[in-house]
């Protein structure tokens, strides 16, 4: 089970890796959009559109590996403080009541979004420049299939907490402010 949870762990980084390359492309639309609009008084007619389906895109695919980094924001002022045991079993009822349940939701009605508006190949009607919307509504089921695999990685771990008692680690390319802080603090206790 841990070498799947491994595995789904490092596509979601991939994934997630992939998709924050959208707010350097973001940003330097943006500032080209700015210069063209208030110093050359010519704006473009494309920017808008850019702008939310990037943001958009990023937004969406980041889920599953803000997920596999467990960094989704959640009111743990309780759950800090309970066992390991205890915090897997709470979490692997909550994925089957609320998580997987909106998930498939996602998943089939972005399916439907995705087909019927590649089907009649929708474009925007934001801006005259008419921008293919069809992609954005696929990464809806796209977005929803990978936040699927992660969750069921994220029964796994539990699953594993459950036999253990120990949770798993997790990748370590980003770390919480919360974790430095409270690692800080204890090396500053300690000496």
């Amino acid at each position: 089970m841990e070498v799947w949870i491994r595995r789904i762990d490092i596509l979601n980084k991939s994934i997630g890796h992939a998709f924050s390359w959208c707010v350097l492309i973001l940003t330097a639309s943006t500032c080209f959009e700015v210069f063209m609009r208030y110093v050359l008084n010519s704006p473009t007619v494309w920017a808008f559109d850019m702008s939310y389906m990037l943001y958009g895109a990023m937004f969406m695919m980041s889920g599953a590996y803000a997920l596999s980094r467990n960094s989704h924001v959640r009111g743990d002022f309780f759950y800090r403080n309970w066992p390991n045991r205890t915090q897997a079993k709470v979490d692997l009822a909550l994925y089957f009541v609320f998580f997987f349940p909106g998930i498939f939701a996602m998943v089939f009605t972005g399916g439907q979004y995705a087909y019927e508006s590649a089907r009649i190949l929708e474009s925007s009607v934001n801006s005259p420049a008419g921008v293919p919307v069809w992609p954005l509504k696929s990464i809806i089921f796209v977005a929803g299939v990978t936040l699927l695999i992660a969750g069921a990685a994220e029964v796994m771990r539990c699953l594993v907490c459950i036999r253990t008692g120990e949770w798993l680690s997790r990748g370590s390319d980003v770390e919480e402010l919360e974790q430095v802080l409270i690692q800080q603090h204890a090396e500053k206790e300690s000496s």
